[in-house]
């Protein structure tokens, strides 16, 4: 049985970061420890804001040329993750999201995780650059097949009678 490592970690990080509080408050003291907590949120969201409209204009430029967003989509999860872990208060999740705001440690990240993640990619409202999307279990019905009128000789009504 293979155990998962995430729900461990996900446990153990508040006692990391209490312990990371404990020691960085002996050595600078309360205030400006409280201080840096505070500070790396406004940083994180300031961050957040400004990288993640960037990644908006380049996933809209990928989509306008008909190239797959993949990469750009995958930093703007990568921007939105560093942004929320440096809001959580805390100086190995600051550290980690620090990180992850490093455009080539985001690259590092996408290269490890686009063998293992599929993006599909089939345009808005069906149609894509290679034409219309498959049809699938899509009913198409004419103007005159549709009625949004109750109608009782239906084949679909019989149900509710037997």
């Amino acid at each position: 049985m293979r155990l998962s490592v995430l729900p461990l970690i996900l446990l153990a990080m508040p006692f990391v970061e209490i312990a990371g509080f404990v020691v960085v408050g002996e050595r600078i003291g309360v205030l400006p420890t409280l201080g840096l907590v505070i500070a790396t949120g406004v940083l994180g969201a300031f961050l957040m804001r400004l990288q993640g409209f960037g990644v908006m204009n380049r996933i809209r430029a990928e989509l306008e040329d008909g190239r797959d967003p993949g990469r750009e989509l995958a930093h703007g999860v990568m921007i939105l993750l560093a942004g929320v872990l440096l809001l959580i208060p805390g100086f190995v999740t600051d550290i980690i999201g620090v990180l992850l705001f490093l455009p080539p440690l985001r690259d590092l990240a996408w290269r490890f995780l686009r063998s293992r993640v599929v993006v599909r990619s089939g345009g808005f409202g069906g149609f894509s650059a290679r034409g219309p999307a498959p049809r699938g279990k899509t009913i198409d019905l004419d103007e005159d097949e549709y009625s949004a009128k109750r109608d009782d000789d239906s084949p679909w009504r019989r149900i509710d009678r037997d």
